[in-house]
């Protein structure tokens, strides 16, 4: 038996198409090119023997990556900003969740101009958003600079993230999972732990992530926020004026590592949350 011939092999193809494909694929090797290339080679440059790394490569070295432990100005710098990072993620993924079930299923009266407020500090440049926290958190409360005050600053800019993915994800919930869960005996916490918290669980992940990369990644705010203490984007910067050195090349690219292993346990975290809200979903229709 002859196998059927697709629809779309009989269309018409233009003489170009080819060529199209062709220089959209070497327009992507572009794109990728100039994504990633810095990249590599920051990475390479952590393994150069020179202080001062630069093509061509002099040497390969591991002692920038064994000397970090002596930086103590660096390392407490690293483990500041992954503390901070943590508790803003953690305090922006919760209260940020919370908010967005008001927004979405409170019943506002203005949503959209709701949603506006929420997210404004999104719009607003961070030197406008480090201004307003120091002279509020520092001049009008007359609180001391401190990891404190950081974790504040971020939060406002980490938290309406957290709010636009958690409601998105709320808007696309079909609510009558919620009713046929009620229908069969389960109390409104039960419908929260067991239906509504699995299906937006891989929203909420997502959220976290979002708010630890701002977070670590973050510079103007901490700039003004952080006082006489060291995140790592304040202690590369106070570093430009004296050159780039390895060593925050190496933290680099160990940063980097962690963010990978970091986003492939969350990637694979939310992969089974998926799987365990579709079994929820079998679990409740087949209960009615």
């Amino acid at each position: 038996m002859a196998k059927p011939m697709d629809r779309l092999e009989t269309m018409p193809v233009s003489r170009r198409s080819r060529a199209t494909r062709n220089a959209f694929r070497a327009w992507s090797l572009v794109v990728f090119a100039f994504l990633y290339v810095p990249i590599a080679f920051l990475v390479l440059f952590s393994f150069e023997d020179s202080r001062t790394p630069g093509l061509p490569f002099t040497g390969f070295t591991l002692d920038w990556y064994t000397s970090l432990p002596e930086n103590s100005q660096l390392i407490g710098a690293v483990a500041n900003s992954i503390v901070i990072a943590i508790i803003v993620a953690a305090v922006a993924t919760l209260v940020g969740t919370m908010a967005a079930f008001p927004l979405v299923r409170g019943g506002i009266r203005w949503p959209n101009a709701a949603r506006v407020a929420f997210t404004m500090p999104i719009m607003l440049p961070g030197i406008l958003i480090g201004v307003g926290l120091v002279v509020f958190l520092a001049g009008t409360l007359d609180i001391q600079l401190s990891q404190l005050t950081v974790i504040a600053g971020h939060l406002v800019l980490t938290m309406p993230f957290v709010i636009l993915i958690v409601a998105a994800r709320l808007q696309g919930f079909d609510r009558r999972l919620e009713w046929a869960a009620a229908d069969l005996g389960a109390g409104p916490a039960t419908v929260i732990r067991r239906i509504v918290l699995p299906l937006i669980a891989p929203a909420i992940l997502a959220a976290a992530l979002i708010s630890i990369t701002l977070s670590i990644d973050e510079f103007v705010v901490t700039f003004f926020t952080v006082g006489s203490q060291l995140t790592l984007p304040i202690y590369i910067y106070t570093q430009i004026k004296f050159g780039v050195t390895p060593e925050v090349n190496a933290v680099a690219t160990l940063v980097m590592v962690g963010t990978i292993l970091a986003l492939g346990l969350i990637t694979l975290v939310a992969t089974r949350g998926r799987r365990a809200g579709r079994a929820v979903v079998r679990r409740v229709r087949g209960g009615r």
